[in-house]
């Protein structure tokens, strides 16, 4: 897990435009998933998201027991998103680029758990 600044993620005053990106974040590279061998690395990304439509309010809230998987409360709104992503360790980089036009996205707020009460 990393931790990343809290300027990392900002969203527009109106909550249809939100931003999350990191420059040359400190990472260990394992080559695979919990391997016991690590090198130094370093990542950078930018995932971008835009509502497409108005939001909908969706869960169910503490209508429902706290193990429901409806157990929260959102106003989300169908969304577009792109991001741009890029590592790298020695003798090794990747970039990359995606989009959602072919898969989906959702963007709003979120209270769920002990937030609810």
């Amino acid at each position: 897990m990393v931790e990343l600044p809290d300027d990392a993620f900002k969203v527009s005053h109106d909550g249809r435009r939100a931003t999350l990106e990191a420059k040359d974040v400190c990472v260990l590279d394992s080559f695979q998933f919990g391997g016991p061998v690590t090198v130094p690395a370093s990542v950078s990304f930018k995932v971008q998201w835009e509502a497409t439509g108005p939001r909908e309010r969706r869960g169910s809230g503490s209508d429902v027991p706290a193990s429901d998987p409806a157990a929260f409360l959102g106003r989300f709104a169908d969304a577009r998103s792109t991001g741009s992503f890029s590592g790298s360790e020695v003798g090794f980089s990747f970039k990359g680029r995606a989009d959602t036009d072919r898969g989906f996205a959702q963007l709003g707020p979120e209270r769920n758990g002990t937030f609810l009460t």
